[in-house]
């Protein structure tokens, strides 16, 4: 698959062991899958490292940051390093960046007062800094006095904002050239996500979603049930409240002990629902409702024990 508009992606996962990173990379672009996006979760490894290890063992796929949390670094260093990439590896990356989890922006000292302005300023300086523009900006959060890269890539790095809600939403279409949806991102989220994004032409809708293929549903809706133990949760609430069962899994969510048993409660239905479940067939369909509902990659996210062969069962549904 090579269409822009309808790639289909896989995410590495943020704790796969070191010696099997670049192997899982290789083997990505080798099953023919259009991206790979890499992970920067607090405590575990850097984005930017990442996506230049993988970046420089493979040769076609494109690869994505997600997600750089703006509170910590300066935004002309960041615009260093995506442009570094873009120089070597033309074409061939994009880069989310977005609030980061408030709990781990509080533990590092970098949570901002007002995370949709700092979003914001740190989205429109890093565009223009990217399109080798000189930039100053005198800003709640950013400031830059003639600052400029003095050799810009000429094929720009996407800049693609890693948000949730309402607001967070609408600013990305307003500042940035797409967004990262994380899971779940259902054909229901995708669509509401896009009424707020607005109507705002290029602009690029990344979904993630937790996946398991398998010729035997059950088995598949078995090993992904775990991934799906938080949702329902506070912080995800946008996900869930488009579903058309969003009301009857909150109550679930409310009377279950634990993650764990909320999990094994889950409805077979729901699940398919929540997740690319199932076997090649029904995941292709599902995936095409996701295109269908406006997310031009959709990412599968390994479920179970193996991510490499999670990866070589995604590869049968392209």
């Amino acid at each position: 698959m090579t269409n822009d508009d309808a790639a289909v992606g896989i995410l590495l996962p943020r704790d796969l062991p070191a010696p099997s990173v670049l192997p899982f990379a290789r083997r990505a672009e080798q099953a023919g899958f259009d991206e790979l996006w890499v992970v920067e979760d607090l405590g575990f490894r850097g984005g930017i490292a990442q996506a230049a290890a993988v970046l420089a063992v493979t040769d076609r796929i494109r690869v994505g940051i997600g997600i750089l949390p703006v509170g910590a670094r300066n935004v002309a260093f960041t615009a260093m390093e995506l442009n570094t990439l873009a120089e070597m590896f033309p074409g061939r990356v994009d880069a989310g960046i977005g609030h980061g989890m408030p709990g781990w922006m509080r533990q590092v000292g970098a949570w901002p007062a007002s995370p949709l302005t700092l979003l914001r300023e740190q989205s429109v300086a890093l565009r223009a800094l990217l399109r080798g523009e000189i930039v100053s900006v005198d800003g709640s959060h950013v400031r830059l006095a003639d600052v400029t890269l003095e050799g810009p890539a000429p094929q720009v790095p996407r800049v693609l904002a890693g948000v949730r809600g309402p607001r967070s939403l609408a600013e990305a279409g307003r500042s940035a050239d797409g967004t990262v949806l994380a899971e779940p991102a259902t054909p229901e989220y995708i669509a509401a996500a896009r009424s707020h994004i607005g109507d705002a032409p290029g602009h690029r809708v990344v979904a993630y979603n937790v996946a398991s293929v398998h010729p035997d549903a059950a088995v598949a809706y078995a090993a992904v049930r775990p991934a799906l133990a938080w949702i329902g949760e506070p912080d995800w609430s946008p996900h869930v409240a488009p579903l058309p069962f969003a009301a009857e899994l909150a109550e679930l969510r409310a009377r279950s002990a634990s993650r764990e048993a909320f999990a094994a409660a889950l409805p077979d239905a729901w699940v398919a629902q929540l997740a690319v479940a199932g076997t090649p067939d029904a995941c292709r369909a599902r995936i095409r409702q996701m295109h269908d509902a406006g997310a031009a990659s959709v990412v599968l996210t390994p479920s179970g024990p193996d991510p490499l062969a999670d990866l070589d069962a995604f590869a049968t549904v392209l």
